[in-house]
């Protein structure tokens, strides 16, 4: 006699087996509805950890690029070429938002080129005033940092459209006033060794803070929001954005007081 299996109890016309098994209650049936479809894990969100290691890849990338173009005594034949290159890469991130890392490192390596010459052509004209604005750069960040992390100052939406609009008028002086150079010695002497130009300067390394405070607060709200892990070096890319600014303005700053006679 054919013994019957307990799940299936009868087969079907063509001899498959049809399903004879408990009938599930309206709890089970909801449970079933109310239970997600299978979707795949989403992106790794972005944590301040990996803005960290993405701002030690980029800036540490910039600093060998200036370092080897130090010490191969590189002229402004290849730093011209390489910062024009970088400032078209920096736009590009920059307008674009782009978190590609082949655009951040190479922005990184012809900035770094380019500094490298110039920070060789300051330290000639004085010594030991790269290192002086090292210093006074990383005193910079530091200050910054701790005033934001106190909490004693927070950007606004309001201050961020200040300093975003400063920036932009601070560019289109800079520009004018090169414009200037070439009819009058000096332009308009925003870059001079002037009484104009140390106030100029001054307002350029504080703008350079202001952009960091930015930098800082983009940092947490993206943390806070969840955004993507990719987008932690387009992070890393402004903070580096904003330390190149700092440490040019306090090295040209101190060139003003500083001399080898």
């Amino acid at each position: 006699m054919e013994s019957k299996n307990p799940i299936f109890s009868r087969r079907g016309a063509a001899g498959q087996q049809a399903w004879a098994g408990p009938t599930p209650s309206v709890q089970q049936l909801n449970q079933m509805y109310a239970t997600p479809s299978y979707a795949p894990p989403g992106a790794r969100t972005m944590t301040i950890d990996d803005v960290v290691v993405r701002g030690f890849m980029t800036l540490g990338t910039l600093v060998v690029s200036a370092a080897l173009a130090w010490s191969l005594d590189l002229g402004w034949g290849l730093a011209a070429p390489a910062m024009i290159v970088g400032l078209i890469l920096g736009l590009i991130v920059s307008f674009k938002q782009s978190t590609n890392p082949a655009l951040i490192l190479g922005y990184s390596v012809c900035y770094g080129l380019a500094i490298g010459v110039l920070s060789h052509m300051y330290n000639e004209a004085t010594d030991g005033i790269v290192l002086q604005a090292v210093l006074g750069t990383m005193v910079a960040f530091g200050g910054t940092l701790a005033v934001y992390t106190l909490k004693i100052f927070r950007p606004t939406p309001k201050f961020a459209k200040f300093v975003i609009a400063a920036g932009f008028a601070a560019i289109g002086l800079m520009l004018l006033n090169w414009i200037g150079s070439l009819f009058l010695p000096g332009g308009f002497g925003l870059r001079a060794d002037t009484p104009l130009g140390w106030i100029f300067s001054i307002a350029m390394i504080l703008l350079g803070c202001f952009f960091l405070l930015l930098d800082f607060s983009e940092i947490e709200q993206g943390v806070r929001a969840g955004v993507p892990e990719r987008y932690s070096w387009l992070m890393a890319f402004g903070l580096t954005l904003s330390l190149v600014w700092l440490y040019l303005e306090i090295l040209r700053f101190i060139s003003y007081f500083t001399s080898n006679d």
